[in-house]
């Protein structure tokens, strides 16, 4: 995706430890146009299935979860890492590592929202070691809905997330991929998956 990439290089920054930092229009500050072209890409990449929620994991991926789901015109529906008071007890479970904040933590989905048969599309804004996709398709297992792609912003390809996630056949369409960091300059792959 070219405008994209455009961002990335002109406003993204590298970042020891691998990280990229992309924080003035992806993950902190969003850009509201930028989000919403990134929903309709996803929809254009998965519009040949039948989708009927989308499921993210807050905090960083709702707003590309969100208009995605506007395009598709579904439900969008995140994990929460803390439950707050007014939440059910009866949720679906599971632990997931961030690589950025080096830290497990537990997700949870009210059963309520996530059910038998449905058909999910995940989305997250970035894949590096894949754990955040993991912990969703656990919870979309335990809820026997059918997992049927996933969608990311920004994939690290040089980790290995996207081959974790295709050796466990799920539909990975990444938006952008980043092969290295080369001396903090950023090398895109020369083809997006």
């Amino acid at each position: 995706m070219e405008l994209l990439k455009q961002r990335i290089l002109q406003e993204g920054k590298v970042l020891d430890g691998n990280i990229l930092k992309v924080d003035s229009f992806i993950n902190h500050q969003i850009d509201p146009v930028l989000a919403n072209e990134i929903g309709r890409e996803f929809f254009i990449r998965f519009k040949d299935l039948h989708i009927d929620k989308i499921l993210t994991i807050e905090t960083s991926g709702i707003a590309f979860a969100l208009f995605t789901a506007y395009h598709f015109n579904v439900p969008l529906l995140f994990a929460k890492k803390q439950a707050g008071k007014n939440m059910s007890p009866d949720v679906y479970n599971s632990l997931v590592y961030s690589y950025t904040k080096e830290t497990e933590y537990n997700i949870s989905v009210s059963r309520q929202y996530l059910s038998s048969g449905e058909r999910i599309l995940l989305i997250d804004d970035f894949l590096a070691n894949g754990q955040a996709i993991l912990g969703l398709l656990d919870i979309a297992n335990q809820a026997g809905a059918s997992v049927m792609g996933a969608g990311i912003v920004i994939e690290k390809g040089f980790q290995p997330g996207s081959k974790i996630l295709r050796n466990q056949g799920i539909r990975l369409e990444s938006l952008v991929v980043i092969e290295s960091f080369n001396d903090k300059k950023i090398i895109f792959g020369e083809d997006e998956k």
